[in-house]
């Protein structure tokens, strides 16, 4: 071991080191790597949300309203798909060479998606896009891969929590960022430069990888990569994320839907058929047999549905409920977010110092239980929404309290040579908590805002189509009340009254509905904080 010290202290190239010796490296060597990790990161987490803003713009300019949320969900198809894989290649043949590899794919991506209906290829704009956006989840799926595995193969667990914490605090920071960021780009220059954007970023983030991560070159003479493994698992969740997205609007029983389910239960068993018997498995089944990591995948995919059930629904309550402007609801959401990525450091700084983490667990999990029981019991009367606020300011504490524990807790129990299996294996759970969390969540919401709104049948029947049209989607129908109701006198079939009194019920039925998905996200919190109580806490290595 003290052969390879010199050689790392000696050069601030990419030297190839061993585990032990990692964290030995010169400061100026340390910072350089952390702040490109960090880069990195932003690059794929801001992605995330900077898109989102800029979406009217794109389906205007594309033509493209009839492929809307495959813009969103071509990147979470490959890209959960892609964490897995990738996670495993990194402990085989090294972090450096995914990710740099992956860094450089998203920022080539993004001039892709960027150029979208303006490159020379037999596909209409729209569709660029979304071949472009599901190219670039592949790359993000890389960096999510292998940024948080990095730190395991850098700090100890003791020393882990304070950087784990940093290093989840900027997805709280571009969730509060992305959306502002993304409107200002488009308004300011055009919605391509919200792709753009990344290039220069990644550029800096690629050349501090370059210069100041170590190759820590793990021994892979003799493996083989599990390429049956990899296509088995691509089998499985591509037609299930695609299932759980279309059963949301087609709903659970449609045939493709059912077809969907069928294809990925099957392609599910073949994989783990395949898994048991493969030499060099893409998740391991050592790392399932270790109680440890099995209960925090389960608290840590728990929690993940329960964080998605505020960030989707909560919006919609402001806007649609307790008729909130946009803008406005876009300021009483950014307490949840900003106390996200100040409790994450929080809570990582605590780790750090004191060693232990499942109490700090407890308490994040039962402050965002409570949360979500008092949004689940909201008195409609708040016009400001002020209350609703404060309200998230309490989530989003408990909910950044959690995020880094149970990273470092399956970091802490994982052996070190599947270190980025088991990360990956986490932020693969992560994915399937928002995604199964959204489609389950949202169609509890769409059945209880029409049973709720039966009541209202009367009223329904007796306005024009053009009205009934848009009753089913609640969002839509609060867009367009006051078009509505001037074009309702116009027509003449009754007292505009009516549409008022409709619009009273569907508020009404639509509130009852989000409170009834506030519940069960408390529920879900609550089965997380049983888990939680069963966790046997180990102390965090020191080294």
């Amino acid at each position: 071991m003290s052969d390879d010290r010199p050689a790392a202290e000696s050069s601030l190239q990419a030297s190839t080191v061993s585990h032990s010796d990692f964290r030995s490296l010169p400061r100026r060597q340390l910072v350089g790597t952390i702040v490109g990790l960090q880069l990195t990161l932003l690059l794929a987490a801001l992605d995330q949300t900077i898109v989102s803003t800029a979406m009217p713009q794109i389906i205007a300019r594309l033509n493209g309203f009839d492929r809307y949320t495959w813009v969103t969900t071509a990147y979470l198809l490959t890209s959960t798909a892609a964490v897995p894989i990738l996670g495993k290649l990194s402990d085989m043949y090294g972090r450096k060479r995914i990710l740099l590899d992956g860094a450089l794919f998203f920022v080539l991506t993004s001039a892709l998606c960027g150029a979208a209906g303006q490159l020379p290829l037999p596909l209409d704009g729209m569709t660029q896009l979304i071949v472009g956006r599901g190219l670039q989840g592949i790359a993000g799926g890389a960096i999510m891969a292998c940024v948080f595995s990095s730190l395991g193969d850098i700090f100890p667990p003791l020393d882990r929590g304070k950087y784990m914490g940093l290093f989840a605090g900027v997805w709280g920071l571009s969730s509060m960022l992305g959306p502002a960021l993304g409107g200002w780009l488009t308004d300011a220059f055009s919605w391509r430069w919200i792709f753009y954007v990344n290039l220069p970023f990644g550029v800096l983030a690629i050349s501090c990888l370059q210069v100041y991560f170590p190759d820590i070159k793990p021994d892979s003479i003799g493996k083989k990569i599990d390429y049956l493994g990899a296509f088995s698992l691509i089998a499985f969740l591509i037609p299930l994320l695609t299932g759980l997205t279309a059963a949301a609007s087609v709903g659970w029983t449609a045939t493709p839907v059912l077809v969907a389910f069928l294809f990925s239960l099957c392609a599910f068993v073949f994989f783990v058929c395949t898994e048991l018997r493969a030499s060099e498995p893409i998740v391991p089944p050592l790392l399932l047999q270790i109680e440890e990591i099995r209960l925090a995948l389960l608290i840590v995919t728990l929690t993940s549905v329960a964080m998605f059930d505020v960030v989707l629904f909560a919006p919609l309550y402001l806007q649609a409920v307790l008729c909130i402007s946009a803008t406005k609801a876009g300021s009483l959401f950014t307490p949840l977010t900003l106390t996200m990525s100040i409790m994450s450091t929080t809570s990582g700084q605590l780790i750090s110092r004191w060693g232990r983490y499942k109490y700090l667990a407890l308490i994040g999990l039962s402050v965002t239980a409570v949360g979500l029981l008092l949004l689940a019991s909201y008195d409609r009367v708040d016009s400001t929404g002020t209350c609703f606020a404060l309200v998230l300011t309490m989530i989003g504490a408990g909910l950044g309290a959690t995020m880094p524990i149970f990273t470092i807790s399956i970091q802490n129990a994982a052996p070190q040579n599947m270190i980025g299996a088991a990360t990956a294996l986490s932020q693969f759970c992560r994915s399937i908590g928002a995604t199964v969390g959204a489609a389950v969540l949202g169609s509890v919401m769409q059945g209880t805002y029409l049973h709720c709104l039966q009541k209202s049948s009367t009223l329904v029947a007796a306005l024009p189509n053009e009205v009934t049209r848009v009753v089913d989607n609640p969002a839509r129908f609060v867009q367009m009340k006051s078009q509505l109701l001037a074009r309702y006198v116009t027509l003449g079939n009754g007292d505009p009254y009516n549409l008022q009194q409709l619009y009273g019920n569907i508020a009404f039925a639509l509130g009852d509905s989000i409170h009834l998905v506030f519940l069960l996200g408390a529920i879900t919190v609550l089965v997380a904080l049983v888990a939680t109580c069963f966790v046997k806490e180990k102390q965090l290595r020191a080294e």
